[in-house]
C-alpha cells in the first residue's frame, strides 16, 4: 500500500487536468470529473500496491470518469405505446444452423474436432492447436479444410443462394437417399 501523503496530489491534478480538459470541453465539467477523479483515488488508495503506477490508474480512473460523463448526457427519446415492433426476417443463416452439428459429425476424423471447436463452439485456433496438439499452421488448415468439406455437405442437400459472402437464401434439395448421406458422410465424393 502506498501512503497518501507521500503523494504530490497537486501534480497529479495538474495532469488529470489536461487529460480530462482535453477529452472534455466545459472547464467546470473537467473540474467536477477532476475532483470525483480524486476523491475515488483516495478512497481506493489502499488497492495500489506500487506508487510508480498511480499515474496510470488514475488516468484509467478519469477516462472511466469522462465514459461516464459523455453516458449521463446522452438523451433518449421514448417511443410511442403504439409502435408496433417490425416482423422478424427470415434468417437463412438462422435456419441452416440447427443442421451444422449433425453435418459436423460427417467429416472426416482429420477435420471434425477442429470444425468444432473452432466454429461451433468459438474457440480460438491457437486453442484448437494446443487441444489437438498440432501446430497453429496445422489447426489452421484443419479448419479450413473441414469448412470446405461442411460447405459441399451443405450444397449437397441444399441450394444455397449468395449475395456476396452472405448466405441470402437457399432452398432443400430433394431428400437425398440413405446410400448418398452414407457416402457423404464416410467421404466418398459423388459425381
Amino acid at each position: 500500500m502506498i501512503a497518501l501523503s507521500n503523494i504530490d496530489w497537486a501534480a497529479q491534478r495538474a495532469v488529470l487536468m489536461r487529460f480530462v480538459g482535453k477529452r472534455v470541453s466545459n472547464r467546470d465539467d473537467v473540474n467536477d470529473i477532476v475532483q470525483d477523479v480524486l476523491v475515488r483515488a483516495h478512497e481506493a488508495a489502499h488497492q495500489l500496491d506500487d506508487g510508480e503506477r498511480l499515474p496510470a490508474w488514475l488516468g484509467r480512473i478519469a477516462a472511466h470518469r469522462v465514459v461516464d460523463h459523455y453516458r449521463a448526457r446522452r438523451t433518449f427519446t421514448e417511443l410511442p405505446e403504439d409502435l408496433v415492433a417490425p416482423e422478424p426476417e427470415d434468417d437463412p443463416v438462422v435456419s441452416l444452423a440447427p443442421c451444422l452439428p449433425g453435418m459436423v459429425k460427417c467429416l472426416s476424423d482429420t477435420y471434425r474436432d477442429a470444425v468444432r471447436l473452432s466454429e461451433l463452439e468459438g474457440v480460438p485456433q491457437r486453442d484448437v492447436a494446443r487441444r489437438l496438439g498440432v501446430s497453429l499452421s496445422g489447426a489452421k488448415s484443419r479448419v479450413q479444410r473441414g469448412r470446405e468439406q461442411l460447405r459441399e455437405l451443405v450444397e449437397a442437400c441444399c441450394h444455397v443462394v449468395m449475395t456476396g459472402s452472405k448466405i441470402s437464401d437457399y432452398t432443400r434439395r430433394v431428400r437425398p437417399s440413405a446410400r448418398d448421406v452414407q457416402n457423404r458422410c464416410t467421404g466418398v465424393r459423388l459425381s
